[in-house]
């Protein structure tokens, strides 16, 4: 796999509503051929996605997960995440794909925790059921016909702002009715120090009790915060991050298995090796040829 995972950039047909753009799921099937890059492949993408499906049974490839997907699934995808479609004839639906500064801008209009289940895809599972009687399909389609509208519309911009707001507000109440809902803003916060921090030391340090020293806290209560959060302790949190490098990492490039190991903080090849076996079932490099 030398030349790595296709890396999908934005590019807005629309200048007068830059940064958003809401497609058919059909219509990107019927053009993969002609796409620089096979949707059914994986890949990454610099911008957000919210994928829905409205007819038709499938699954989808997220961050080396399979996920199913049928009528009124919804998909989260962040930016950098490894993912694939996998499409069929009776598959309809829509993807809304966003960039990072559209979502800052509109971040004021949104409801609280919308930022954070979107930004942190190590939190939630990506996929969420909408429920029968959900509306939100509704203002969807309306956002497709207002965003496709043909002619030049004095207030598209606003109308399309102001569904994304609408769509993202009752997504967000479906998360709040379907997952457990974190309420303990101090350990919320204290919990992203400690993801912050293992950004930036995850090559020098596997060990959760230097994280909670950098904290200043216990290595207790850091468990205790990643329990309530993850339902994972910090050392399992650690190596679920590292794993997702790694299996990212492998995709992405042509690196052997040798190089990415101290690329990662290893001593040794062999002992990345033992470790990735441990976690995954597969060396490095059977991982890579699974794909």
């Amino acid at each position: 796999m030398s030349k790595g995972l296709p890396q999908i950039k934005f590019k807005s047909k629309f200048p007068q509503i830059s940064g958003i753009e809401i497609l058919r799921l059909e219509g990107i099937a019927k053009r993969k051929s002609t796409l620089s890059h096979n949707p059914e492949r994986p890949h990454q993408a610099n911008f957000y996605q919210l994928i829905i499906y409205t007819n038709g049974a499938t699954e989808n490839l997220i961050d080396f997960v399979r996920y199913k997907a049928q009528k009124k699934s919804l998909f989260y995808i962040s930016i950098g995440q490894v993912y694939s479609f996998k499409f069929n004839p009776e598959i309809r639906g829509y993807v809304i794909l966003f960039t990072e500064e559209y979502f800052k801008k509109q971040m004021n209009n949104l409801p609280n925790y919308t930022t954070l289940r979107l930004l942190a895809s190590h939190l939630f599972t990506p996929k969420t059921q909408i429920p029968i009687n959900s509306n939100v399909l509704n203002y969807v389609n309306i956002m497709f016909d207002e965003f496709h509208k043909t002619g030049d519309s004095f207030n598209k911009k606003t109308t399309v702002d102001s569904l994304f707001t609408i769509i993202l507000s009752k997504l967000e109440e479906l998360k709040q009715e379907q997952t457990s809902y974190i309420r303990d803003s101090y350990k919320l916060r204290r919990f992203f120090q400690f993801h912050s921090l293992l950004k930036d030391n995850y090559t020098t340090s596997r060990n959760a009790e230097f994280y909670a020293s950098q904290m200043n806290i216990t290595y207790k209560y850091l468990n205790e915060i990643c329990k309530e959060i993850t339902n994972s302790t910090s050392k399992q949190f650690i190596d679920e991050f590292i794993l997702l490098e790694a299996k990212r990492q492998l995709t992405n490039s042509g690196i052997r298995s040798t190089d990415l190991a101290y690329r990662l903080g290893f001593n040794e090849p062999t002992n990345f090796i033992k470790y990735f076996k441990k976690h995954t079932g597969l060396t490095p490099n059977q991982f890579k040829n699974s794909l």
